[in-house]
């Protein structure tokens, strides 16, 4: 694919989306790479990450080897959210702190509108396609639900943690920081980076690359053999993920981990039953600016997945 010098400008923009979203506790990057048009294209990039792509840097140099894996498009893509993450934490982080009721509401209203762009994706829906979709909502809610295990810091556990949590990462709808936190690994993780116990460090990044890869394989395959039921799987899993990004939550299992209070488990419930300013016109109207972003973008861009 033949692409500009603005081309790749986009996709920068469009990283910076991910990297503003990965900060965000509970918010997929993977949910705005299927919004905007670069799911697939991701995904496939990916997969090329493989021993194809050595032989070629082996025998015909490193320009041969940087055109097989979509090199241009990966880096554009991951400058975006490196630069999205080192800018953004701190606004973001702000204000999830000051103002979450109105952060939470611009996420709801985008990936909201990200249920019905993604489901008009699917060319013909049957009682199958409805089916996984159930499945798909089911799994995502669940997983939005489930109480946090206990901490676990053995090599083989920090291997399957990173494993789980990358996959979760490129998976729409689901957060890999959100992983670590179910699984018990986020707080060793955390200590892990503070003590700089490179062995554990080492044990996840190994976990996180053998997920990516294998992973990305099987997205890669389900989309060329199973284009339509893969999207109503993942349409499902923005659906279920909604739980876990609505505005209004009643914290029942909070601990300190490094000095912060980290809530480990949450209910939804009605902005009428929050205790304190539920700021509902205000959420109200960051929720349709965020369904107007993704509607504006698919009329502006047609965007395709």
């Amino acid at each position: 694919m033949e692409r500009r010098l603005k081309d790749y400008f986009i996709i920068g923009l469009k990283g910076l989306a991910m990297g503003a979203a990965d900060v965000v506790p509970g918010v997929s990057g993977g949910t705005i790479a299927l919004i905007s048009g670069i799911y697939q294209e991701l995904i496939e990039s990916i997969n090329a990450i493989n021993l194809k792509a050595l032989i070629t840097l082996k025998n015909e140099g490193f320009k041969a080897a940087w055109k097989t894996v979509n090199g241009n498009f990966l880096a554009s893509l991951l400058l975006g959210i490196g630069i999205s993450v080192l800018s953004l934490a701190q606004l973001i982080k702000w204000l999830l702190e000051h103002k979450p009721i109105l952060l939470w509401s611009f996420f709801f209203g985008l990936v909201l509108a990200s249920v019905f762009f993604v489901g008009k994706q699917v060319s013909k829906w049957n009682l199958k396609h409805i089916s996984v979709l159930i499945i798909g909502s089911f799994v995502a809610y669940y997983i939005t639900i489930v109480p946090a295990l206990g901490a676990n810091t053995s090599p083989w556990f920090m291997f399957i943690a990173g494993a789980l949590a990358i996959c979760a990462m490129i998976l729409p709808g689901i957060s890999g920081s959100f992983i670590l936190v179910l699984l018990g690994a986020y707080k060793p993780v955390l200590d892990a980076l503070h003590n700089k116990d490179f062995k554990t460090i080492l044990m996840l990044m190994f976990g996180a690359v053998v997920g990516l890869l294998t992973f990305s394989r099987l997205l890669n395959w389900m989309f060329d053999h199973h284009k339509d039921t893969t999207l109503a799987v993942l349409t499902g899993f923005i659906i279920g993920s909604l739980n876990k990004i609505w505005p209004w939550k009643e914290v029942l299992k909070s601990e300190i981990i490094n000095g912060k209070l980290k809530v480990i488990l949450e209910k939804s419930i009605s902005p009428f039953q929050f205790q304190g300013d539920n700021q509902l016109l205000w959420a109200l109207a960051f929720a349709f600016f965020g369904f107007g972003v993704i509607i504006a973008l698919e009329k502006t861009v047609q965007i395709k997945v």
